[in-house]
């Protein structure tokens, strides 16, 4: 007859073995899940996302951006706006990504092709953080969405320090168009929220909208002492129709900002119409025009 004692040592030994022949189980599983993921990113935004929490895409869109290296030989989709339902079809995707703000392009061809897109909402920081951890847990990349999310609020807490309790500079931030002049971007667009975080003062405010378009009057009563000119698309062509534009129409030479030579165009990669994992950079940046005599 077996003692107590070996029956009980006998149990735990089961034990055991069950919990480690379990966990190399789980851990299989685990790997196996991670290596069936067929994400497709859309937007440039959504693959620098990826690229942070080392993410596999199995499909990236065509964009003049530098891609990065883990991504250099992945299939292109498309334009961010117009991208491929057949191409990303033929990919076989388990998710596909793209960001609310392109939501509307979305049409009859995804649905179509039983394709149903996930929007990341990335219209400000705070946004793009909670995007980053949302994916960290969804695909086991905790570590990475810290480490990430760890950067953007050491480039908060540096400009809110630069800031500190000085007057808030009055802030206009412009959105060039190719070819078709510019908009106003409010304190709801990410540029706007860049503003708001690097303590400015935007000259235009809205409840909803992210970009307006008010009268060049409108705009002369507002004394910006600080111009931003967000140059996202086509920047060279953007860039040549602001210069004409601030040398033919005379009201901008009277305002505060052009007469102090406060005038900054905003550029990819480290600026966009949606927020993106340069944020730290170009809240930096942000920072020091706001505040040039600051530390």
């Amino acid at each position: 007859m077996k003692s107590p004692r070996r029956t009980a040592l006998i149990v735990i030994i089961v034990l055991l073995v069950v919990g480690i022949v379990g966990g190399v189980f789980a851990n299989h599983q685990l790997a196996k899940k991670r290596h069936q993921q067929r994400l497709v990113a859309t937007t440039y935004a959504v693959v620098q996302i990826a690229d942070k929490l080392k993410l596999p895409l199995v499909g990236v869109p065509t964009t003049a951006n530098k891609m990065p290296a883990r991504y250099k030989n992945v299939t292109k989709v498309g334009n961010p706006m117009n991208p491929s339902a057949e191409k990303i079809a033929s990919l076989k995707p388990t998710a596909v990504y793209s960001v609310t703000t392109l939501k509307d392009q979305f049409g009859k061809s995804f649905k179509q092709q039983h394709i149903k897109p996930y929007f990341l909402n990335l219209q400000s920081v705070s946004d793009l953080q909670q995007t980053v951890n949302e994916m960290g847990k969804q695909y086991d990349r905790k570590a990475e969405a810290k480490l990430a999310n760890q950067e953007i609020n050491q480039a908060i807490t540096k400009a809110q320090k630069r800031a500190g309790s000085h007057q808030k500079p009055r802030v206009l931030v412009l959105m060039g168009l190719p070819g078709a002049g510019y908009m106003i971007a409010t304190n709801h667009s990410y540029v706007g929220d860049l503003v708001r975080i690097a303590g400015g003062k935007n000259v235009f405010t809205s409840k909803d909208q992210e970009y307006i378009q008010p009268s060049d009057e409108a705009i002369q009563k507002t004394h910006p002492q600080v111009i931003l000119r967000l140059e996202h698309a086509m920047p060279t062509m953007v860039t040549q129709q602001f210069n004409s534009e601030f040398k033919s129409q005379s009201f901008w030479r009277q305002t505060p900002a052009v007469r102090s030579k406060r005038v900054y165009d905003l550029q990819e990669p480290d600026f966009d119409a949606t927020a993106n994992m340069h944020a730290a950079k170009a809240l930096g940046e942000v920072s020091k025009w706001l505040y040039p005599g600051s530390k």
